[in-house]
């Protein structure tokens, strides 16, 4: 398969250019002329080299989908918001997906199966919202619950990721400045005391022994621990059993696995919600809540819930088995059950655990910076003081 450029003019008599994947030049033709696409000038595109991930953020996704719900509440036509759209928007990945939507939609198709072909940019999530708003007549209200999930997700993204990255940071700061120490200014200290001839202190040479070491194998060691978080991230991808450790793991950890939790479940009362206030049916609401979950603990547990509710079973149930929802956030959900406002209270669960995430945020921080400073501090000192032990000595020789 080749990828193809082309240009024309739609129906009405507008511009449109985008890409088609064919087997050949005739072929690529005949599938735009299927588009109602005429006076077409088609040219076989290059490769566009390597490019990591679609290039199109969460950010961006956010800001179209915002401007695309406000166009189509003033009542704008489906074709002309996209082609706005597609020109107004910055980022130009996105804008080369918009304008392939726009020319399906002319081809007949809809806008939920448009984005379905764009999958790595429009999750399942947004696919499924867009066709339940398509089938109820509300895209308008569908849109802006999207753009209000994307925000709220993208700030709690941000949270979590401002959480781990800190504590992160600092350690390698500590650990950079602990090695430059070891490996810059504990030599100086060692060729002096040698040329000073004498019996040094037992702290001191075990200082000067791992100075030695750190010097002779400092870039063994670097490639020892690059190569051990790329074969621990190969694992996670690859190995579902040990991706599956390793995120039951975090849930568990004693500072990070209450932000992991609360995150999850903030994320999970959110998206689900989302989902069913836009018509979704609940089977459909959940798996496509597992497959957003981010956890695979949590996705494993929300599929045997899937299971239940098919046999009849009610949510609260199953969700409880799985050990990663706090009693409070079950009985809410019992509640919403029995009241037919599950929807809202998913959606009042998500907003509470999202100051939650907040403030674990700053616990953690708040809790991490003294405890990195200590750590650093204590091992400076005790290096300085191995050093200074036969200064001390001398001094008292002298005396």
């Amino acid at each position: 398969m080749a990828k193809f450029v082309y240009k024309g003019k739609s129906i009405a008599g507008k511009a449109v250019e985008g890409e088609i994947e064919a087997e050949s030049q005739q072929a690529a033709e005949a599938l735009v002329k299927k588009r109602r696409i005429k006076d077409v000038t088609i040219r076989k595109t290059g490769s566009k080299g390597f490019q990591f991930g679609t290039g199109i953020g969460l950010k961006d996704l956010s800001r179209f989908t915002r401007q695309f719900s406000a166009m189509n509440q003033a009542g704008l036509p489906l074709i002309q918001c996209l082609d706005i759209l597609s020109e107004q928007t910055e980022n130009k990945n996105l804008a080369i997906r918009i304008r392939k939507i726009s020319t399906d939609i002319q081809g007949g198709g809809t806008l939920a199966e448009s984005m379905e072909k764009h999958k790595p940019v429009f999750s399942e999530l947004y696919c499924q919202m867009v066709r339940a708003g398509e089938a109820g007549g509300i895209l308008d209200t569908i849109l802006a619950r999207l753009a209000d999930y994307q925000e709220a997700a993208e700030a709690l993204r941000r949270k979590v990721k401002g959480a781990l990255t800190y504590p992160v940071m600092v350690a390698v700061v500590a650990a950079g400045a602990v090695v430059a120490l070891m490996t810059l200014v504990v030599p100086v200290f060692a060729n002096m005391f040698k040329d000073m001839g004498g019996t040094l202190p037992g702290p001191t040479r075990m200082v000067m022994s791992i100075s030695d070491f750190l010097k002779g194998n400092i870039w063994w060691m670097f490639l020892l621990v690059v190569g051990a978080v790329v074969g621990l991230l190969q694992a996670i991808k690859r190995s579902p059993k040990f991706k599956f450790f390793w995120d039951g793991l975090m849930l568990k950890l004693p500072l990070f696995g209450d932000l992991q939790r609360k995150s999850a479940v903030a994320r999970f009362c959110r998206t689900l919600g989302t989902l069913l206030s836009s018509g979704v049916p609940i089977i459909d609401a959940l798996t496509v809540t597992a497959k957003t979950s981010g956890n695979v603990v949590l996705e494993a547990g929300i599929f045997r819930t899937v299971e239940a509710i098919s046999g009849g079973q009610s949510i609260s149930e199953p969700l409880k088995a799985t050990g990663v929802f706090p009693p409070m956030v079950i009985q809410m959900i019992a509640v919403g059950e029995r009241t037919g406002g599950l929807s809202d209270m998913l959606t009042r669960v998500s907003d509470f655990y999202d100051t939650e995430v907040e403030a674990a945020v700053d616990a953690l921080t708040s809790m991490l910076e003294p405890l990195v400073i200590v750590v650093l501090g204590g091992v400076i000192g005790a290096v300085l003081i191995a050093m200074y032990l036969p200064m001390f000595e001398m001094a008292g020789s002298i005396n």
